[in-house]
Order: structure tokens, then C-alpha cells, then sequence
């Protein structure tokens, strides 16, 4: 198959290059910046809210106004592996393992060597980011900040994300809730500190009936979507806190994702209100709007003509939050997410490699 060598190839070296979202993805970009010989490059840098030193990179070719490509070099971290996660081993059925083989370094590299192998007569754009799988802030750094994707002026975004090539025109964006209870650090038999988790309870109580009210109350549903109620997902953190230890702080993480027809204001309020009842601090982390190409809009007909397949939407989330700024965004990339996030993580690089004339029908239209 043409382009399965070049696209292998490449992701593999991706994934064996670590840029799990709390390093820096500084190895990744050069080794991309490496494959865009003739393509002007703008490399965009940044500080996480950690302090960890990110780069994101547009790279174009050509006369302005074609199909951008985009994709994300970060992974989530490594939990639960016990194989190399780093590997990038390729096995007899060519199956490519590792930690971001589908999402998303697999199809970041058909990508790449799309917009490479395109004639150069036509316009080829990349916007490369970093920071998808938690803030979003590499796609921002480029809406708000890339002279030459305005130069570019794509008319049309691909966010190659796995979707089965199936074009995804519409998902769901998230606002992340994080609160925290204060507590005095103590050994638990002295009876003198003060468990932070005691206080996190009343706040926990009042979140667990919003979650149950986003799945029961149908005027909180949207029906284009599956399952039709938002995501209110939470997670727990006592910081490392041993059994014997009166918790000095926990956490309470709550990601809810919600689609264009809903408004997040309501549930918003009812947070905020809940953690100043409870006296515990929070705070209110927005992302972009969820993006939702309208079904007849001509590029959404473009990617449904170009795959043979009608446009759906999805519950998850990905960098078309941000880069809609930019231009209207499909959500269309090889391979499934069925994998990914996880300790067996693959990509099949055949799928990999039949998506590159894919893009080259859309860019080139």
C-alpha cells in the first residue's frame, strides 16, 4: 500500500518519544519539524500551568484557503502498562503497540505524511498541537496566537482524532470543576487534626444529585447525541495521604461535558453555590464552545463525499473546541478509540496508511 512505509515509520518513532502531558512534547516537535522540509514552520512555545516548557507547530505549503490537517502529540500518562509503553513495536499483523499509537500519534503521522505527499501546486497546512488530553491550551496557543495559520486561511479544519474514518461533525465540550477542602495535617490516633475529606462530603453529596439529575431530566438532554445526557464525571485525590493520617487536602475533580443545544450555566450555578454551602474553594476551568458544523454545511458534504459515509456526532471532546476559531472543523481519523486510554493500546498501520488518500481527496477538493 502507498505511504504505509513513510507512515509507519513515523509513528512509530512517535511513540517511542515520550510526551505524556505533564513532560514536555519538545522531542516530538523536533522530530516532526524533521519531516516538513519546504513547508514554512511556526513554532509556537509556551509554559503549562506547571511551568513545563511546550511547543505547538503550523507548518504550510503552497497558496493559501486549502484543508488544514491537525492532530495532538501529547498522550495521558501510562497507567496500568506493564509491557514498554514506549516501545512503538510493530508486530507480525502489523499492529503498531504502544501509548498513543491511535490516539493519537497513528494518525498524527498520516497526517504529516498527507500534507508531505500532496502536489505541491495545492495547499498544504498542518496545525500540530499539544495539551489535548487535558487543557486544550497547545490548540488555544494557536487560535490565538499563529500569524501563519491566518496567512493559510484554511477553509476547513480535520481534526484527525480515531473516529473509523467516519466524519464527526458536532461533539461535546467540557467545564472542568475542581474544589478543594483544607484540613490539618495529623497522626489520626491524637484525635488534634482535621480531616479534609469531612469536609468535601456535604459538597460530594450535592454533586452526586446533580450527576443523577443530568441523566434522569429529559429538558437536560440533547438527542443527537449518544447517550443524550451530559457527562459528569468525577475523580478523588487525598494527595498521597496515608490510612494513619488526618487528610490534609482532597480534591474533588468533575469534568462535565455538554453539547451545543445545552447550557452549561445552570449547572455551573449549582456548583458554585454547593462549594460555597460546604466552604470548600473552587475553581471554574471553561473550555471552548462545543463545536457543531452545521449537517449541510459544504465542508461537512465534502468529508461525507470524500469517505462515503453520512456525518454523526460524539460525546467526546477534542482540540475543534479551540481551532473552530480558525475554520469549521470535521473530526475524521483513522482507526477506533477502542484502546485507546489504555494499557493496550494499538494502532493498525494498514488503516493508518488508506487514510492518507482520504485526506489528500479533501485537501485536494
Amino acid at each position: 500500500m502507498q505511504h504505509a512505509d513513510a507512515v509507519a515509520r513515523l509513528a512509530a518513532d512517535l511513540v517511542r518519544l515520550d510526551s505524556r502531558s505533564f513532560v514536555s512534547n519538545r522531542a516530538v516537535a523536533d522530530r516532526i519539524a524533521a519531516e516538513l522540509e519546504g513547508f514554512a514552520l511556526e513554532r509556537l512555545d509556551y509554559a503549562d500551568a506547571a511551568g513545563v516548557a511546550k511547543q505547538v507547530i503550523v507548518a504550510h505549503r503552497g497558496p493559501p484557503g486549502g484543508v488544514a490537517l491537525s492532530g495532538h502529540m501529547d498522550t495521558v500518562p501510562d497507567t496500568g502498562w506493564t509491557d514498554d509503553p514506549f516501545s512503538g513495536r510493530i508486530d507480525a499483523e502489523g499492529v503498531l503497540h504502544g501509548l498513543g499509537a491511535a490516539d493519537m500519534k497513528g494518525p498524527l503521522a498520516a497526517c504529516i505524511v498527507a500534507a508531505r505527499t500532496l502536489p505541491a501546486h495545492l495547499p498544504a497546512t498542518l496545525l500540530i498541537t499539544t495539551d489535548e488530553e487535558t487543557t486544550k491550551m497547545g490548540a488555544r496557543r494557536i487560535a490565538d496566537h499563529s500569524a501563519l495559520a491566518r496567512q493559510a486561511a484554511p477553509r476547513g479544519i480535520v481534526v484527525a482524532e480515531p473516529t473509523g474514518m467516519l466524519p464527526v461533525r458536532g461533539h461535546r465540550s467540557n467545564i472542568d470543576f475542581i474544589a478543594v477542602a483544607e484540613g490539618v495535617q495529623a497522626h489520626s490516633s491524637l484525635g488534634v487534626g482535621r480531616n479534609a475529606n469531612w469536609a468535601l462530603i456535604p459538597f460530594l453529596v450535592e454533586m452526586q444529585a446533580l450527576a443523577e439529575r443530568l441523566r434522569a431530566d429529559a429538558s437536560l438532554h440533547d438527542a443527537a447525541y449518544a447517550p443524550p445526557f451530559s457527562d459528569f464525571n468525577l475523580v478523588l485525590d487525598n494527595h498521597g495521604a496515608a490510612m494513619n493520617v488526618t487528610v490534609p487536602k482532597a480534591t474533588a475533580r468533575i469534568k462535565f461535558r455538554y453539547s451545543r443545544s445545552i447550557d452549561p450555566s445552570p449547572i455551573v450555578a449549582a456548583v458554585e453555590a454547593a462549594a460555597a454551602r460546604a466552604g470548600v474553594t473552587l475553581d471554574v476551568i471553561r473550555q471552548g464552545r462545543p463545536p457543531e458544523t452545521p449537517a449541510d454545511h459544504p465542508f461537512i458534504r465534502a468529508a461525507e463525499a470524500a469517505t462515503g459515509h453520512a456525518a454523526e456526532t460524539r460525546p467526546f471532546g477534542t482540540d475543534a473546541s479551540e481551532l473552530q476559531e480558525i475554520a469549521p472543523c470535521v473530526i475524521l481519523g483513522p482507526d477506533v478509540m477502542d484502546t485507546a486510554h489504555s494499557p493496550r493500546e494499538r494502532a493498525h498501520l494498514a488503516r493508518l496508511a488508506a487514510a492518507v488518500p482520504v485526506f489528500h481527496r479533501l485537501m485536494g477538493g
